[in-house]
């Protein structure tokens, strides 16, 4: 604890509508306060409880927060307060606060409880000066706590915050949106009906255009932009020419606040009946309603919330009384500060420009990527069969490599596309470079690919096979022979070193001299040029889920359980899913495990389960050290443990690379497969031949020469040079610590 005479009291609520993640962000606030040495109360039922006092502002230890990370909404409450609207409501809160030392607030809110901790903080010093006039407080307890320090978290299923790249609760919402999209399509496709869905946000369409392309659907309706007067009929059109394709369902999303260009509302319900008049289809709604705000929290609000939650209490312990309040929040992956109301006043900014019916600059204020997303919405929604092909089309060929990964389908699909969009001819090679040297190579039309939005696996096959140098030559001929113009390659390390095997060859076999371009597809996420890979994020969640079973096993028992996942000489899926699973311990390669380590950890295992721990939570990536197996670490840890607990390993193994695709896997194959399309279109376009691959790096799609491969990579462990998660392994110890006083 602290060695000064007056400790840090914080305090942390969440406000207004709850969001998944929350939970996540009150645990990291909590035991990343405590690993400070300060206080921390919970307040319960939000800005309610501060008003109330009493029991409703609590104490919190190390455990009082433990096993909430997989918990919808949040344990700490939250309840509207038109109390603390009022002056006398703050004057009473401020009364509460003062008689509990806390003067430092983590508020997890929209902008209405951000902005109303902002006034609070403005009056604290009159309000404490008038409760020491009542004798309400004493002078000194005052003089103690001079100000009110604030930092802001953003929880809001609608992810429609400025500052932030995404809130607490968006992405959860995102996966129950399209859960729901996927069973409907299936009973929709059966039928052959149209469906009208209506998804949360009234002022920000985030949630309605990420799941129109997720989902795979055909039409959306946004606050941002409305569409133009008469719009019916292009939107009948549009769906009428996927019937005529062959599709057997019409889905349409409709955000809640969906207006047209006048202002007047668009309901779900005129949508069902305008299908139904104008294209005679049996039209049925679904209003999802709060069920996007239930459920556990996706791994990534797990792990996001974790991260903003630790950042906000070490800038409230480094504030003084003259900082201006931070919003914390995420820029690509990365904790950012913003100054908290300047956050509050841009976002009410967007919300003022839609109400003037100033759509293009309200699609400036929402940000590039949601731009891009909504163009590439409408490049796939329009692009269909009818397309008539020039006189001479080219000929893109698709190919898997590499270890499967969820999302491949969907990059595919995406390439096919907007790839016929373009007016391409496009071809699937089957059996991944296999294939391609057995000439495997088959046209794919518009209705060839439906349905691979949502599909998991890899309909063309993918495999680990890279050609040997004596099957250049053949593989050459192939392309020759099908007339191959360009290659878009969607796979792992080794379909990368396929790639640059075909590049490098050029001068000996011409038929290389096409354009190609590769775009990471491997849940071990090692790919150089890209932050992220398309199937890992749906990995994580696999493991995330998995690991939230293993500990609801566990805890009947006194038990330490080692889960082996998936990665290779990457620990990726180790570290984020310790963060997201609430682990005790990772074993990454990056670090190796030293028998002194294993010394420490049996030591603090058999010391936290005498001091009344239930569970130990060990994650192992499989090759974090080829002598220390999880056979081995399972063995040491119950023979060390000597009947004090149980020992029980699970290797979770190929369900990593199985399931659906999650929400985030299917948007990021979206946009690398336009990018793809768009980089091969305008090297044919020049008369170019470059190779290269595409990544996602600080939130933008970014290329990269194929000849530049060999400087970004570290061949002997298979991954980059540069790993931007390394540097959260800081968070998992502050949140993990080895000490068992907690």
């Amino acid at each position: 604890m602290s060695s000064s005479l007056q400790p840090i009291s914080m305090g942390v609520l969440t406000s207004g509508g709850d969001a998944q993640g929350m939970n996540a962000a009150v645990r990291a606030v909590v035991r990343s306060a405590l690993r400070q040495g300060a206080a921390v109360y919970a307040i319960y039922e939000g800005y309610q409880g501060m008003v109330d006092g009493g029991d409703r502002i609590r104490l919190l230890s190390w455990d009082d927060v433990g096993s909430i990370l997989h918990r919808g909404g949040t344990v700490i409450g939250t309840a509207r307060c038109p109390a603390f609207r009022e002056r006398e409501g703050r004057l009473r809160a401020a009364r509460n606060l003062l008689q509990h030392g806390i003067d430092r607030l983590v508020v997890i809110g929209g902008d209405g409880s951000l902005t109303g901790a902002n006034i609070f903080r403005q009056e604290w010093p009159e309000l404490a000066a008038e409760l020491v006039q009542r004798g309400e407080v004493d002078e000194a307890t005052a003089q103690q706590h001079p100000a009110l320090m604030i930092v802001g978290l953003v929880g809001s299923i609608d992810n429609d915050m400025v500052g932030t790249d995404m809130t607490i609760g968006a992405n959860s919402a995102l996966h129950r949106i399209i859960e729901a999209i996927d069973a409907i399509t299936s009973t929709a496709a059966s039928h052959q009906r149209a469906f009208v869905v209506e998804v949360m946000g009234r002022r920000c369409g985030y949630l309605a255009l990420t799941s129109v392309i997720a989902g795979g659907a055909d039409y959306v309706l946004i606050p941002e932009n409305p569409p133009d007067e008469g719009w019916e009929d292009p939107m009948c059109a549009l769906l009428r020419a996927g019937r005529a394709a062959g599709r057997r369902d019409s889905i349409v999303i409709v955000a809640e606040g969906a207006h047209d260009r006048a202002g007047h509302p668009i309901s779900a319900d005129y949508v069902r009946q305008v299908l139904e008049e104008r294209l005679g289809e049996d039209t049925r709604v679904t209003i999802l309603g709060h069920v996007q705000r239930g459920g556990a929290p996706s791994a990534y609000d797990r792990w996001m919330s974790t991260l903003v939650g630790h950042a906000a209490v070490e800038e409230l312990l480094a504030a003084t009384a003259e900082s201006e309040p931070q919003l914390i929040g995420v820029r690509y992956n990365r904790v950012r500060r913003a100054p908290l109301m300047l956050c509050v006043e841009q976002t009410q900014a967007v919300a003022q420009t839609i109400a003037a019916q100033d759509y293009a600059q309200a699609m400036v204020l929402r940000g590039g990527s949601f731009t891009e997303m909504s163009r590439t919405f409408k490049a796939l929604a329009e692009a269909l069969p009818s397309v008539a092909p020039p006189a001479r089309p080219r000929r893109i060929a698709v190919v898997h490599g590499g270890g499967l990964a969820p999302g491949m389908n969907t990059a595919a699909r995406a390439a096919v596309r907007l790839g016929l969009d373009r007016g391409h001819t496009m071809l699937g090679i089957r059996g991944s470079f296999e294939g391609l040297i057995n000439g495997r190579i088959e046209e794919l039309t518009w209705g060839a690919v439906e349905g691979w939005t949502a599909l998991g696996g890899a309909e063309l096959g993918a495999s680990r096979y890279i050609p040997a140098v004596e099957q250049l030559y053949t593989a050459a001929r192939v392309l020759e022979t099908h007339g191959i113009d360009g290659l878009i390659i969607i796979g792992g390390w080794t379909a990368y070193q396929a790639a640059y095997q075909f590049h490098a060859e050029r001068e000996r076999y011409p038929a290389f001299k096409i354009p190609m371009i590769c775009l990471p597809a491997s849940i071990d996420n090692n790919l150089p040029g890209s932050e992220l890979s398309i199937g890992a994020d749906t990995a994580l969640n696999v493991i995330v889920e998995a690991l939230d079973r293993i500990k609801q096993s566990a805890m009947a028992a006194r038990r330490c359980f080692v889960v082996e996942v998936m990665g290779r000489h990457c620990g990726y899926l180790a570290l984020m899913s310790g963060l997201a699973g609430g682990a005790e311990r990772v074993y990454l390669p990056e670090e190796g495990i030293r028998l002194q380590d294993l010394q420490a950890d049996v030591e603090h295992m058999i010391a936290s389960f005498r001091a009344g721990r239930r569970l130990y939570l060990a994650i192992r990536n499989e090759y974090a050290n080829s002598h220390y197996t999880t056979d081995f670490l399972c063995r040491l840890f119950e023979e060390e443990g000597d009947a004090l607990f149980d020992v029980r390993q699970a290797v979770l193994g190929h369900i990593q690379q199985g399931g659906n695709p999650s929400p985030f896997d299917r948007i990021l194959a979206t946009r690398l497969a336009a990018h793809g399309i768009d980089f091969l279109t305008g090297e044919l376009e020049r008369g170019s031949a470059t190779g290269a691959f595409i990544g996602l790096v600080e939130g933008k799609i970014t290329t990269f020469p194929l000849k530049q491969l060999p400087d970004m990579i570290d061949p002997a462990h298979r991954r980059p040079l540069e790993q931007w998660w390394l540097e959260l392994r800081s968070v998992f110890r502050a949140l993990a610590p080895l000490d068992v006083e907690h």
